[in-house]
């Protein structure tokens, strides 16, 4: 059974699937019970990745990288996911964030720190939610003043889940900037190395799922970066973000696709290679309705997703697709996770199963990149006519 076929892919982007099929099955795959249970993060993997072309290569070719597009990166995506969510996790958060920084930020922001990512001499991070606040991305208070007497910008809150908030060189941080009326334009973007003065950081402690991947707290006490260090222009943050996550989600749908994939695979592997009553499971009638019923779900999230893919990649409603792809794939995951359990009967909750894994995981990316209660939100408003 292969569920991550390649007919919705487009033909361009499925080299970049095959590749990412080959590493995860050679780098991923093999040692992911190993790193779930160790919780350690996977340098020498993302090492591999790097070496493979395969990490933070979303960045131009002009600075380096292969300038993939969100197909090819979608594609990548279910690879890697279907293989383990916690490493995939790692792998794809070296260079988040800087796809902002591409966009908008200048050509000297570019070299500085945009380079050494795509030439896979640094990784990064995005700094945004915190730890009273998570998807109101205008009720953040980390606050960001100009000294404009020394030229820089002084950082002082808190920022939490922060993907590589310990281990990356740089991040791309939100910050509030203004107290004006329009609560959505007192935002911007900064560029805030991680040995800045006043930047502080630790690993949040360990979670239930994705476990290879490192989350962290940081707090920043009159941090100071230069004021070169703005992206784009001041006040515009907000909307930077909300761009950046039409595509993010097409992304995190991919992170659910991924993770369907593999617990409907394993399910049906395990059903197919047990007996019970004199039989083999999957003979009984109940268990191939519910194989059925797990196919079905994940094929309609798959096709939404890339259909939705292509949407965002044209510019036509991008949030409402967005939205629904990153609700409808990451729910799919959690619910065939959940059946695929049921199916395993007792010896899915052994750790050492992979279906135990999966169920873990499928918990998470219905809440990154914003919850799916705010999704709903959002294809509920732009559904409208």
């Amino acid at each position: 059974m292969d569920l991550l076929d390649e007919s919705v892919v487009p033909e361009y982007a499925r080299p970049v699937k095959r590749e990412a099929r080959e590493f995860a099955a050679e780098h991923i795959e093999p040692r992911a019970e190993e790193y779930f249970e160790s919780g350690e993060y996977p340098w020498e993997i993302l090492e591999a990745g790097q070496d493979a072309g395969l990490i933070a290569q979303d960045l131009g070719e002009d600075l380096g990288g292969r300038n993939l597009d969100l197909m090819e990166v979608l594609a990548i995506a279910e690879e890697f996911y279907r293989a383990d969510a916690g490493i995939a996790l790692t792998l794809q958060l070296a260079s988040f964030g800087a796809e902002i920084v591409e966009k908008y930020g200048s050509d000297d922001q570019h070299e500085q720190f945009l380079r050494p990512v795509a030439e896979c001499e640094q990784i990064t991070g995005l700094a945004v939610s915190e730890p009273q606040t998570g998807s109101d991305l205008a009720g953040m208070t980390t606050s960001a003043e100009l000294d404009s007497e020394n030229g820089e910008w002084v950082l002082d809150g808190e920022k939490y889940w922060v993907g590589n908030a310990v281990e990356a060189d740089w991040l791309t941080l939100y910050a509030k900037t203004g107290d004006g009326d329009d609560r959505y334009s007192n935002y911007s973007m900064f560029i805030v190395p991680t040995d800045a003065p006043g930047y502080e950081a630790e690993h949040i402690p360990e979670k239930m799922g994705m476990r290879a991947s490192k989350q962290g707290h940081i707090v920043m006490d009159d941090c100071r970066i230069p004021e070169a260090n703005l992206v784009g222009t001041e006040g515009a943050g907000f909307y930077m973000l909300a761009e950046f996550f039409n595509h993010g989600r097409i992304i995190v749908g991919g992170h659910g696709l991924g993770l369907a994939a593999a617990a409907v695979e394993e399910a049906w592997s395990f059903v197919h290679d047990r007996e019970a009553f004199g039989r083999e499971v999957s003979e009984f009638q109940t268990v191939q309705h519910i194989l059925a019923d797990m196919r079905m779900e994940f094929e309609a999230a798959r096709a939404l997703n890339w259909r939705a893919a292509r949407k965002v990649a044209a510019e036509e409603n991008s949030g409402l697709w967005a939205a629904m792809a990153k609700t409808r794939s990451t729910e799919t995951a959690m619910e065939v996770a959940e059946r695929g359990m049921q199916l395993h009967g007792g010896r899915s909750v052994l750790s050492e199963r992979r279906i135990a894994r999966v169920y873990r995981d499928v918990r998470i990316p219905v809440i990154y990149e914003g919850s799916n209660e705010i999704q709903r939100n959002l294809i509920y408003r732009q559904s409208q006519f």
